[in-house]
Order: C-alpha cells, then structure tokens, then sequence
C-alpha cells in the first residue's frame, strides 16, 4: 500500500507512529495509508523553517521571484498529475480539479510579482533635513491549514504569496487527501527553493495544536468550518501568533423575475453541483423573487438536473463525482431527510442515485432539489457541503435581502437580473464579502482578495492578492535625519516636523 508522509527539509520522511487510511472516494476503497505528525514531528518541521529563515529572508525579492516562476511553470507542464492526485483521493471530475489547480496558479503568478508589491514607501524632506521610508518585512515561520476540498488551490492561496513576502512556511493538508501537498513540495525543491523553506507535515488536530502551540510559528492561515475556524483563531491569537482563519458559508443567489432564466438555471447548476457541492462558494441556496419566479426556475433546473452525469471523476464524462468519505456521504443524505420532516418539499431525491457498475461502494450521492425552504429549516441554516440545492421562495425584493441578512454566514452570495439599479443597489447594500452580479461563485481573481464576513471569517486580512501581503508581512518605518553641522537645543514637547 503507498505510504504517504511528510515533507521536511527538503526530503520525505516517513513519519513515525499514528497513520489514517485515505480512500478512493470512487470505490470506496482505501488506496493509501498518511502519516499523522507528532508535536515532536511538527517541531522538527518547524525548527528546519526557522533555521531557513534569516538566509530566505535575506535573498533579494527578484531571485525569490525566480524560483516561484520556475515553480509556476513546473505546475502548468505537469497539471494533469495534479490533477489526477486531486480525484483520486477528493473524487471531484478531472476537469474540475485542472480548473482547481488553475486557480491556485494564479497567485502563483501574483506572487512573482513580489519585486514590485515589495518596494515600499518614502517621503523626502518631511522635515527639514528628515526623510522617512516605509517597508514591508517578513514575519518568520509561517503555517497553513487547509481543508480537503481544495488541496492545491487553497494551499497555493498561502504559501506562494508566504514565501515570495521572505517568509518560510509549513503546511498542515487535510489527512484526507495529502499526496498534492507532497507533489507541490517536489516542484518546489525542483524550482530551486532552499531545503527548509518549504514542510509538510501530515496530520490530525495534535499537528494543529502542535503548530498553535510553537513558539516559532509566527503566522497561521486557515480554510475550514467554522467551529474550527473560531478555535483556530481564539487559540492562535491566544499564543500571540498573526491568524487568518476563514469558515463556513451558505452562499445565497437571488433570481429577479426579470432574470435570463436558462443564464440563471445554468449557473445554478455548476454552482450547486459543481464539486458535488463541497466548495465554501458553492451556492446552496436560491431565492427566486416570486412564485412565478420561482415556479419557472424549478421548471427549467429540471431536466437539467435529470440529465446531470454523475460517476467517477476520471471518467471524462462525469460532470459530478462522489462524495470524499463515506460519513460526508451518510451527512448529505441525512440533511435530505431532515429537510423534507422539517416540512420542505423534496422535488428531486439524490439518495435514490444508484452508483454507476462497477462503483457500487463509491460514495456517490446524486443531486437534490428542495423547494419551500425556509430559515427555520436546518437545511437553511448549516452548511451541507453536497450537492444539495435548496429554494427559499421570496416575494419581494426587500424579503429576498433579508434572508440572506438573517444567516451567520456572509461569504459569497450573487443576484442574477437585467436591472442595473437592482444589481448595483445589491453590491452596495448587501452584507456579505463576495458579490456576483449574473456570475454565480464569485471567487476573486489572485490579484485581489478572497474573504467573506461575519462568521465566514475571523482575521483582519484576507487572502491573496495584497490583503495576503499585508497578511505575511509586517511594517517599519523609519524616520531619519543625517547631521549637517546645525546643531538643535533639546526639545521637551511633542516633536514636530514641518
């Protein structure tokens, strides 16, 4: 059986002690055993990151800026083995984790910027004889946290930009799916980055609290629930460390009467469905402004959903794959249950999906569509995360914002309509971090930044983009004046300058 283990210093070890079975979401079938770091594991991995510090640090941006280049185009010729490590173990389609992977390269790409979002600040003569610059420095040793939905995309949100910033890193995968955490390690040591710059340690809630814990870990960027983003972010800031933790979401969409309803069913049906529901921008939510509204997009998301292809993700075919453990699988159909007790009407059942030949042990879940929904109703209120669409029936516009101002989350939401005013009235109004007009998952391009609010996320940054840097550095400025002869007499008030 493979064995999956740890990167540290520039080498793969094969940890010691504790191990979990990762399976193929598939078949249902264990395809690996990962190790699950000690304390004293995550202490070695640490100690190799801050004793590559100072020299990192210390590289001029441009040549940090090289390395992360050859990196990126190490990711662009190798995409497919990303790829397929990515379905193998997630269960997501091929095409859908290429597109995964795409989008971490973006703040690949950002990050090779960093001689540029490096430079600084400075101010001639602010006084007579008295300049002051600003720069922007690195923190230390770095961790990262990330979730088994995304295990390069969310990664390549911290560490690129982490690392272009003089920082050196350590990154915590989900047990769940770690082998691209050790394929993008090798592609770093390929471009040229210094052993100890870059660790993996595979592990379970005793790495996380062994990263929390360090002394030297200076930062911690986490993705996840929000139960574990709250105790990421109370514990971290507890031990004095820099954190930015992001959360849970239930992503709404609003669909005006004058909305293109095929647009609208269409973007519905990739965002709902889409990695079988398991992304924190998926939408999980419809309000329909109407029930005509409403009754017309029931009618056309219908046989769209009926002609869903759902099987294994390697099957080029497959427009959804399964689910990536056996207890998301249980969860998901658990919450149908209980939506339709709970009084919503179940229009289309996906715990009737019979497994495709020969996956019959996969953990498939075929696509659902509840209708009636409200916000009494648990599926309103938790996150699912499975191809579970819900439809909360409004009858204004002014209900229609309500609702969604009445949930704890506020990642994503969008608005799909051809008025201007509306849509503009919405981004302005709208009590959330990520707005789409007519674009259904809202997710920023790299050169911005991605985040929600509320109980979506706990940090005052957000990542990629320059909130990332900002996020992984620390400023100085330094104010100062060279003698020019002219001596001053001491001063016994507030300085001056001017």
């Amino acid at each position: 059986m493979k064995q999956i283990g740890h990167f540290i210093a520039g080498g793969v070890t094969t940890g010691s002690g504790r191990a979990s079975d990762v399976f193929n979401p598939a078949t249902g079938e264990v395809s690996a055993s990962v190790a699950l770091a000690s304390a004293e594991e995550v202490g070695v991995a640490v100690a190799a990151a801050q004793g590559a510090f100072r020299d990192w640090a210390d590289t001029p941006p441009i040549r940090r800026a090289r390395i992360l280049d050859t990196f990126k185009s190490l990711i662009w010729q190798r995409m497919d083995q990303l790829a397929e490590a990515i379905t193998l173990e997630h269960g997501k389609t091929f095409e859908d984790a290429k597109g995964e992977v795409l989008r971490g390269l973006e703040v690949v790409e950002f990050a090779v910027g960093a001689p540029n979002f490096l430079k600084g600040e400075f101010s001639e003569n602010v006084g007579r004889g008295v300049d002051v610059r600003s720069i922007r420095q690195p923190l230390g040793v770095c961790a990262g946290i990330t979730p088994f939905n995304f295990p390069a995309m969310v990664p390549m949100w911290m560490f690129p930009v982490a690392l272009a910033c003089g920082n050196t890193f350590v990154l915590k995968p989900s047990e769940r799916d770690p082998s691209v955490s050790l394929l993008l390690a090798a592609y770093l040591k390929e471009a040229g980055l210094p052993d100890g710059v870059f660790n993996v340690v595979q592990g379970d809630k005793e790495a996380v609290d062994a990263l929390l814990a360090h002394p030297d870990v200076r930062a911690v960027s986490f993705v996840g629930s929000t139960p574990i983003a709250r105790y990421i972010h109370q514990t971290g800031c507890a031990n004095e460390k820099r954190v930015q933790a992001l959360g849970g979401a239930k992503n709404h969409m609003v669909i005006l009467p004058d909305a293109d309803m095929e647009m609208a069913a269409n973007a519905l049906m990739g965002a709902a469905y889409g990695s079988a529901g398991e992304r924190c921008m998926a939408i999980s939510v419809a309000v329909p402004v109407g029930d005509a509204t409403a009754d017309k997009l029931i009618d056309t998301l219908l046989p769209k959903i009926d002609a869903l292809k759902v099987g294994p993700g390697m099957d080029l075919a497959s427009e959804m794959g399964p689910l990536v453990t056996k207890a998301a699988q249980d969860r998901v159909n658990q919450y149908v249950g209980r939506g339709e007790a709970e009084g919503a009407k179940v229009v289309v059942d996906g715990r009737n999906f019979t497994a495709p030949q020969g996956y019959e042990g996969g953990f498939f879940v075929g696509p659902s569509l509840l209708d009636g929904v409200t916000k009494e109703m648990s599926v309103w209120k938790d996150e699912i995360f499975g191809p579970v669409l819900s439809v909360a029936r409004a009858q204004n516009y002014a209900e229609a914002v309500d609702l969604i101002h009445a949930h704890e989350y506020a990642n994503g939401t969008a608005i799909f309509t051809r008025d201007g005013d509306a849509a503009r009235a919405f981004s302005q109004d709208i009590e959330v971090g990520m707005v789409g007009v007519n674009v259904p998952i809202p997710v920023p391009v790299a050169y911005h930044s991605f985040g929600g609010w509320k109980a979506s996320i706990f940090a005052e940054h957000h990542m990629h983009g320059m909130e990332g840097v900002r996020f992984y550095t620390r400023l100085k400025t330094t104010t100062a004046r060279w003698p020019t002869g002219q001596r001053d007499d001491p001063q016994f008030t507030m300085p001056t300058l001017g």
